[in-house]
């Protein structure tokens, strides 16, 4: 799939649920789903700066795609780096480079976080995508 068609799925999925309250337990459910970050990786050079809750994030290149795998101390963090992961993970770097992330704010959820949320938010996307640079070089 896509990282649009990913994308798609996702505010479809979103639609369904008619208050913020029912969105949020979805969120951490799909936090329970989350790849795992193996152990070995939850380190400091691995968090995301910015998060006010602590967001472990690894990058592996396998073939020409980027896989992620992540963690997170606090539930609903969790759920959306889940979320990021979902639509990242397994795709091309140039792909994730180039993608838009105009979903999130059509499933409504920077409006719908507390501004510090919403700032971690920003820098988990913006790490997710320094990851696919440095990946892109190695591949060029």
């Amino acid at each position: 799939m896509s990282i649009q068609e990913i994308q798609e799925e996702i505010v479809d999925e979103f639609s369904i649920f008619e208050d913020w309250m029912q969105r949020y337990e979805y969120m951490i459910e799909l936090g329970k789903s989350l790849p795992l970050i193996n152990g070995k990786y939850k380190t400091d050079d691995n968090i995301i700066k910015g998060c006010q809750s602590k967001v472990w994030v690894h990058a592996e290149l396998e073939g020409d795609k980027l896989v992620f795998t992540a963690d997170s101390d606090a539930i609903i963090t969790k759920g959306i780096i889940a979320i990021l992961i979902r639509v990242f993970s397994n795709q091309k770097p140039q792909d994730i480079i180039e993608a838009n992330t105009d979903f999130i704010d059509e499933i409504g959820l920077k409006e719908h976080l507390s501004p510090t949320r919403a700032n971690g938010l920003v820098s988990m996307v913006k790490q997710l995508k320094m990851y696919a640079i440095a990946y892109q070089t190695q591949l060029n």
